[in-house]
């Protein structure tokens, strides 16, 4: 599944080592390293991701400090909602999303230029 709004580009892919090569085509495709992001629900394999792909987490400079702060007290799968409207998505296109996250995917989403 692949979606692009005016404001940013998914991908859902079914594990990590298609993450890191997601990662790699949208770098090659000309998208910056700092828009950049993976997300998967648990939260060891997104760091894992992020680590072997050289991408981002999303954190305090995507959410701003109230839903960073939010977050600590929230299920992981608000969290990760939140985390998907945080970099432009619609409330209805972020549930779709967590909940293919929910079945071990991957989500790879590289921000366009504002």
């Amino acid at each position: 599944m692949e979606f692009t709004n005016t404001k940013s580009y998914a991908k859902v892919v079914e594990n990590g080592t298609q993450a890191v090569q997601e990662v790699q085509n949208l770098r090659q495709a000309g998208y910056d390293h700092d828009r950049i992001y993976v997300l998967a629900h648990d939260s060891d394999k997104t760091s894992r991701i992020v680590d072997a792909s050289d991408a981002n987490n999303v954190g305090i400079k995507e959410e701003g400090v109230f839903d960073a702060f939010a977050n600590l007290f929230r299920s992981r799968g608000d969290e990760l909602r939140a985390k998907i409207v945080s970099l432009g998505f619609t409330e209805a296109e972020a549930g779709f999303y967590e909940k293919q996250l929910d079945l071990g995917k991957v989500l790879v989403i590289a921000k366009k230029d504002e």
